[in-house]
């Protein structure tokens, strides 16, 4: 199944399209729609019997408030060679706020000063869909909802300036994510790739199979030291070829055009937007 979140009037709804065309559930979002127990029976229900989504309904963010953004640096290989750092033993994790978010098409949008090096991080999502705390990788695994696409725009130099990176990984609305959640029973990462265009160039592109840590790894080690629910979201790393990576390194500008593109999801097209 397909669970979005789409926009019609002053409203939003929550989607499926399990394979009859795109139809409406009760639920205002997806992590509304997963925070309901029976959420794959009411799921594969509007699937069938839902009406039907008004074609003047627009995409936006599947996930609108969830409690927990986590999000895994340093999980492929050619990655943690690029920035020059050793191959770690257990996750890395930072958090983002739900404010981070924005939609599969929105705009990036800073003042001027803010940054001066906005940087590109394409990503595979997990979307929790059970609540898990010391859950085992086989329990964390029946506990993925499924999965999304995003990419972690970072402010490079404000996440330089101290040896925390918050303030350059989680500025309001800078982390596209959608277009929509695949759920786990459709979608297995190892047979998929990432992908991260600037202006129509390849920047990144990799199979998700070159994941240090897997999907359900990564929650199993989250949930050893804080209580995941669903609509929680785990971003789960980059790939090589970001811009901080490069000799010279290179940065996103003014009037460019980021696509971010997993296949078996989908596609996240983003206009840079940076006053001088």
């Amino acid at each position: 199944m397909r669970l979005a979140t789409h926009r019609i009037g002053d409203r939003t709804v929550a989607t499926v399209d399990a394979g009859a065309g795109t139809r409406c559930t009760d639920a205002v979002s997806v992590d509304d729609l997963l925070r309901r127990p029976d959420w794959r029976e009411a799921a594969r229900r509007a699937g069938e019997v839902g009406p039907s989504l008004p074609v003047d309904a627009g995409l936006v963010a599947p996930i609108h408030r969830p409690a927990k953004v986590l999000c895994c640096g340093l999980n492929y290989r050619a990655h943690i060679e690029e920035m020059g750092r050793g191959v770690p033993e257990v996750p890395t994790f930072f958090a983002k706020w739900a404010d981070t978010l924005t939609g599969p098409d929105a705009d990036i949008s800073l003042e001027h000063g803010d940054t001066d090096k906005l940087d590109w991080e394409a990503e595979l999502v997990v979307v929790v869909g059970a609540e898990l705390r010391r859950s085992s990788v086989a329990d964390c695994a029946a506990g993925i909802a499924g999965y999304t696409v995003s990419n972690d725009v970072s402010l490079r130099d404000r996440q330089w300036a101290t040896t925390q990176w918050l303030s350059g990984k989680a500025w309001d609305a800078t982390t596209p994510i959608g277009p929509v959640v695949v759920t786990a029973d459709s979608f297995e990462p190892a047979q998929h790739t990432v992908t991260c265009r600037v202006d129509g160039e390849i920047v990144q592109h990799a199979p998700l199979d070159d994941l240090l840590f897997s999907a359900a790894e990564l929650l199993h080690h989250a949930a050893r030291f804080t209580r995941l629910r669903p609509g929680d979201l785990v971003l789960t790393g980059t790939p090589a070829g970001v811009g901080a990576g490069r000799d010279p390194q290179r940065f996103l500008a003014d009037g460019q055009v980021l696509e971010t593109e997993i296949s078996g999801i989908g596609l996240l097209r983003n206009m840079i937007r940076i006053p001088a």
